[in-house]
């Protein structure tokens, strides 16, 4: 399968670089290295970043292996807009840290210290962990198919819906940013008809990918953009087809924190509430009480 990306697409709402980028290797020889039993997760699920993980996470069936600290939503390290429960962490890890305390974070209990705070990175390096009875989500020979996706998601349509929704961005430069986010759902939607998965027909990455991306479509993106390009957006069938079935699934509609992600859009948000925010495209909640796993959440 090939799916071709786009031109990458600027934007003001790129965040710093992370100040953690330490990596699993598979052996003892690379220091920090996949055994069970050493590494905790920290995250939020109101995050994208740190839903993208609980559902890799639960998915790859490492509650034992590495343990999971969920944070609350909103932050709580008062005006710096970190966890108050990470400080200790940070602190350890870098001398003299004054930078707010941030998740998600991949923590080694052997030294107290942190190993990653790359999203990206720390999916990649569960896949490592020891399990039985799963494949990867990062399947060998996949590789530029699951990349190209998670640019899409990016750039395609986080980046691109922040734009068309922009309450301080001219009518054209939404109108534009309103075209590259249609086009990219138009091509995943060309991918997923009569398909019940973006990649060699299983699960991986790439859905986690494509779901956060929806949810956050649907949950805050909507609320800026106008009654028209919501209707547009709807349209996509295949795309929100493919969102309910694996909202309905365990590893998905468990860590779907709807109240989480609205407090948490609501305290950072700065734009406009638009016409498109009648109505959600999807009953989120409707779909992961499907789940068979519902109870657990």
């Amino acid at each position: 399968m090939t799916i071709t990306p786009f031109a990458a697409v600027p934007s003001a709402h790129r965040t710093a670089a992370p100040v953690f980028r330490g990596r699993l290797g598979r052996d003892a020889r690379s220091g920090h290295y996949a055994v069970p039993h050493r590494y905790r997760l920290h995250l939020s699920t109101a995050c994208p970043d740190g839903l993208r993980l609980a559902v890799g996470h639960t998915l790859l069936g490492l509650d034992d292996s590495c343990p999971v600290t969920f944070l609350p939503a909103l932050p709580d390290g008062h005006d710096d807009g970190g966890h108050a429960e990470l400080r200790p962490l940070y602190e350890a890890s870098a001398h003299h840290y004054r930078g707010p305390a941030l998740a998600p974070v991949l923590s080694d209990d052997w030294s107290g210290r942190i190993v990653s705070t790359h999203a990206a990175d720390i999916l990649r390096d569960l896949d490592r962990f020891p399990r039985t009875g799963r494949g990867p989500l990062f399947p060998p020979g996949l590789e530029s198919v699951l990349e190209a996706v998670e640019r899409m998601c990016a750039e395609g349509i986080e980046e691109a819906a922040q734009r068309a929704g922009h309450a301080g961005a001219g009518p054209a430069e939404r109108a534009a940013a309103l075209d590259v986010l249609l086009d990219t759902l138009g091509r995943l939607e060309r991918r997923l008809t009569g398909e019940d998965y973006l990649a060699d027909g299983r699960l991986t990455a790439a859905d986690i990918e494509l779901w956060v991306s929806l949810v956050r479509l649907d949950t805050v993106h909507r609320c800026h953009l106008d009654a028209s390009a919501v209707q547009r957006i709807a349209e996509h069938r295949a795309l929100w087809a493919c969102a309910r079935r694996l909202t309905a699934h365990p590893a998905f509609g468990r860590h779907l924190d709807l109240d989480g992600i609205a407090r948490r859009h609501r305290g950072r948000c700065r734009g406009l509430e638009a016409a498109g925010a009648a109505v959600q495209i999807l009953d989120w909640e409707a779909h992961a009480a499907d789940s068979p796993d519902a109870s657990r959440r």
